[in-house]
């Protein structure tokens, strides 16, 4: 019986397979990041709405050592909260880089959300949301900022604040209109605010339609004395690109009227 020699050129293309594989497994990193949602009341304690406490939401925040954090509330040069710029002022008080998204003109400044972050923001946008024609409410807003992560990876970064009032239709039409908004985003997304509006709901079936949340079930976040409701999210898109680490509703009850949500993503490059 002849002996039956390999070719070496088979077993040379599987080491060549193998060691290309190691390298991609060796390159791939886990990568944490650590995300606030937090409606501060125009940092107004609700225990004595008078005195304005930026302090108290500069100190939550820096406990959760964040990397990125959504604001709603936010008041800019306004008489009730004074002459200066609370996004600057609490991107200042907490090292993160701050951005404001006006949704309506008030007391002679600007009342909306805002964006805080530790990574570099290459891009922001501001998009207006929708209100029903037949049943006009206080103007919302959508504010995003493009972040830039170590290892030159993008994500899309993205703060609301939906209708508060007791008709559902305007926050519908709003939390239908951010998908459409986003469509053509091809970098990962996440998404956090305070939606008006509890799980159950028809805003946050079509959240959840688009987006992945943190927390399923998810705890109340108001009111802050024996809370009931959870209305305020962190969620993300593909689901496939994180992983939920952690999620918390901090029991913060002096320094804003809505308790801030807290998670940790971890995504793989």
């Amino acid at each position: 019986m002849k002996n039956c020699k390999l070719s070496p050129f088979p077993a040379l293309i599987l080491l060549l397979l193998l060691s290309s594989f190691q390298d991609d497994m060796a390159t791939q990193k886990k990568f944490p990041l650590r995300v606030m949602c937090y409606n501060i009341h125009h940092a107004a304690p609700p225990a004595n709405a008078d005195k304005i406490d930026l302090d108290a939401i500069a100190k939550v925040i820096n406990d959760q050592k964040p990397d990125l954090v959504a604001l709603q509330e936010v008041d800019v040069n306004t008489k009730r909260s004074g002459s200066f710029n609370q996004t600057e002022e609490l991107g200042k008080k907490t090292g993160l880089t701050a951005y404001f998204f006006k949704a309506i003109d008030f007391e002679g400044g600007g009342y909306g959300v805002a964006i805080l972050s530790q990574y570099p923001v290459t891009a922001t946008h501001r998009y207006p949301l929708p209100n029903d024609e037949r049943n006009p409410g206080e103007p919302r807003v959508l504010g995003t900022a493009t972040i830039m992560l170590p290892g030159k990876h993008e994500i899309l970064f993205a703060c609301t604040h939906l209708e508060a009032g007791g008709d559902s239709i305007n926050r519908q039409l709003q939390m239908e209109a951010i998908p459409r908004l986003l469509q053509d985003v091809s970098i990962p997304i996440i998404i956090a605010g305070d939606f008006n509006a509890a799980p159950g709901s028809g805003v946050v079936r079509t959240l959840d339609n688009h987006f992945h949340r943190t927390c399923d079930p998810c705890e109340p976040t108001i009111p802050v004395n024996n809370p009931k409701r959870a209305i305020d999210f962190v969620a993300f898109s593909p689901q496939g690109h994180f992983k939920v680490k952690h999620h918390i509703v901090i029991a913060e009850r002096h320094a804003s009227d809505h308790l801030p949500v807290f998670a940790i993503l971890e995504a793989e490059y």
